[in-house]
């Protein structure tokens, strides 16, 4: 889907999280960065997916990885989705869709019978120098960090 590729320099954004506050790719340089892209607040899916990397949030933070998700939502509803689900991490309120397209996981999606346009559950590992390390595009939602750590080759939690 995404026209991205392992190695190549992740796109810089300028979002604005939950809070109003803009969050740039350089505001992570020197850390490595997980950006999930995920389609809708409060949705099963995407909050089955947040909820496992909340609940392994402090070893991924050992491990020395920040993370963000990123969806189409505004900033007050990414509150909700905060608050309702105790999630310790950043969103990032892709209104305009900018971050979305810059890193290719808008398009075409297929769900009970109808095909539309929407965001793909896609998720990028940026290592320490602003590069792209992984690019998960099959997303398991319930067991997701494992999968990032799996896909790292670093000893799962």
């Amino acid at each position: 889907m995404t026209h991205l590729k392992e190695g190549d320099k992740a796109p810089d954004f300028n979002v604005k999280n939950e809070s109003g506050v803009e969050v740039s790719l350089a505001d992570f340089e020197g850390k490595k960065l997980i950006i999930y892209f995920y389609p809708k607040d409060l949705t099963p899916g995407c909050t089955v997916e947040s909820c496992n990397l909340r609940d392994n949030y402090e070893e991924l933070q050992q491990l020395g990885f920040e993370i963000v998700g990123v969806s189409a939502d505004t900033e007050k509803r990414h509150q909700k989705f905060i608050s309702t689900f105790n999630l310790p991490f950043q969103l990032l309120a892709d209104v305009d869709k900018k971050m979305i397209q810059d890193y290719g996981v808008w398009g075409q999606k297929k769900f009970m019978g109808k095909t539309f346009d929407g965001i793909h559950r896609i998720t990028f590992i940026v290592n320490e120098r602003g590069n792209i390390e992984k690019i998960i595009s099959k997303v398991k939602t319930k067991s997701h960090t494992e999968q990032i750590l799996e896909e790292l080759q670093l000893d799962c939690i």
